[in-house]
């Protein structure tokens, strides 16, 4: 019996094995391991002593435990001994992700002189004179701080700042490989929102803007716009507005491919946090006027008791015209798209089976989705997921390198919402009239076109909104 899940890299394990060399042998190992469900990705020769020969066998599994089974199994074979076993994941984050490398040459005096004292100090003087030399003079310039507390982490939860490290990390690998961000991440020990408001105050002058990541709701929502408020950079929660970016860039083009206009699609959303509430106000911005959001205890309506959540109050007042009522099950019925940025398994076919005929489903929740594409395929005209295995992937990753990209470019003040609504198009546009499809509504993550065009498309909302601080020229912005 084998487990459920698909073999994946997350759950690669490397096996030194040693065995006779003679024919046969790898046949039986393999046939070990597919036996358990599990796909093998490399075998590599080490070295042959002895008649006998040790390969490394990397292995892909679907779980910890189905790993663990594999291992087992191969070291209960008569004549086989397993060296080692490496976890590919754990050994990528050995000593951390990053590293700090000069750009400058220390090889001399005369480096030295210039690069440190005694001539650091000219340019300290003249940073002293014009602060807004710093961008031009420092790391600034193109240096976004990563700020968690990690009391949202996706998947996990509040699982603190210390262990929010290595997500916060692999958001600094992208920002890097993906728009040419030096990106930092500055995990906070503290989950009280006016503390970290003040420590974002308090280390701003380093940085060019500042990215919340992993901040629960609704301290996200006080921190991001009290930051807003007090700093001179560009402030962006992405697991709101990159969340809400990607999936207006899908619905665009999925109202093209079924030629619908949005504001005639009742739109249900699951969820109330910080990414489906930053949805919610990113389409009803665009055009979508019929969206019912839905929390844990049903739909969000004028007069309902939200308590203390200014962010439910907005959607209260502002969504759900009908003035909805019901569980999440009720009010999908008639729904023309449902987006899902909850939790897994919350409907099913037959709830699917409610809404209009050929409806849009967006089911975000990862690593499950809020119904599997496999039980719904047949009757969506769209399907889209959080997952890379599923078409029409919503990847954050599409958003906040080409956003943080041009906002630097521009040297923006803030990031407002004609910059989001731009980087929506951007990412749109990247997928043409001819090459539409209902599998094909969003571009691959991997794309390496859309941060340029998402930056440039930033650079021209931030000019035309008047918080451009200087105007690159368009063909050099992602340089």
């Amino acid at each position: 019996m084998t487990d459920q899940f698909h073999p994946s890299a997350q759950y690669a394990v490397t096996m030194r094995i040693e065995c006779p060399h003679e024919s046969g042998w790898i046949a039986k190992i393999t046939k070990t391991i597919a036996e358990l469900g599990s796909a093998i990705g490399a075998i590599d020769l080490v070295k042959i002593r002895n008649g006998r020969s040790i390969r490394d066998y990397t292995v892909e599994s679907g779980s910890v435990a189905q790993a663990q089974k594999v291992v087992e199994a191969v070291r209960t074979l008569d004549g086989v001994n397993v060296h080692f076993v490496s976890d590919n994941t754990f050994l990528i984050h050995l000593g951390g992700k990053l590293e700090i490398r000069s750009k400058v040459p220390l090889k001399t005096r005369a480096d030295l002189s210039m690069a440190y004292t005694p001539g650091v100090a000219r340019v300290c003087r003249a940073i002293e004179h014009l602060e807004e030399a710093s961008f031009n003079l420092t790391i600034r310039k193109n240096t976004v701080a990563i700020v968690s507390d990690g009391s949202a982490v996706l998947g996990l939860g509040n699982i603190g700042a210390a262990a929010a490290m290595p997500v916060m990390e692999g958001k600094a690998i992208l920002f890097k490989e993906f728009g040419g961000v030096d990106a930092f991440p500055l995990c906070v020990n503290d989950h009280d929102p006016e503390h970290i408001i003040e420590f974002c105050r308090m280390v701003a002058p380093t940085f060019g803007g500042i990215n919340l990541e992993d901040i629960k709701a609704p301290e996200c929502f006080v921190v991001e716009e009290r930051l807003r408020d007090l700093l001179d950079i560009p402030v962006f929660h992405d697991d709101q507005h990159g969340t809400a970016i990607v999936i207006l860039a899908g619905l665009i083009n999925a109202m093209a491919l079924l030629q619908r206009e949005p504001s005639e699609q009742k739109v249900v959303i699951a969820g109330a946090g910080a990414a489906g509430t930053a949805c919610a106000k990113t389409l009803t911005g665009f055009g979508f006027t019929r969206i019912v959001s839905c929390d844990s205890h049903g739909a969000i309506y004028h007069g309902r008791d939200v308590g203390n959540a200014p962010s439910k109050r907005w959607l209260a007042e502002n969504t759900n015209p009908d003035n909805e009522s019901g569980s999440l099950k009720d009010v999908i019925a008639g729904a023309d798209i449902f987006i899902g940025v909850s939790r897994p398994n919350v409907i099913d076919r037959n709830d699917v089976l409610k809404m209009n005929p050929d409806p849009v489903v967006f089911a975000m929740s990862n690593p499950d989705p809020e119904v599997a594409p496999e039980t719904v395929h047949d009757i969506v005209s769209v399907m889209a997921t959080g997952r890379s295995d599923y078409p029409n992937q919503i990847n954050n990753l599409l958003t906040f390198p080409g956003i943080f990209r041009g906002a630097l470019d521009a040297r923006a003040s803030n990031i407002t919402h004609a910059m989001e609504v731009a980087a929506a198009h951007a990412i749109a546009n990247m997928i043409t009239d001819e090459e539409r499809t209902r599998d094909y509504i969003i571009p691959s993550a991997f794309h390496r076109d859309v941060s340029r065009r998402v930056a440039t498309a930033v650079v021209q909302a931030a000019n035309e909104s008047g918080v451009a601080r200087r105007t690159p020229k368009v063909d050099r912005v992602y340089e």
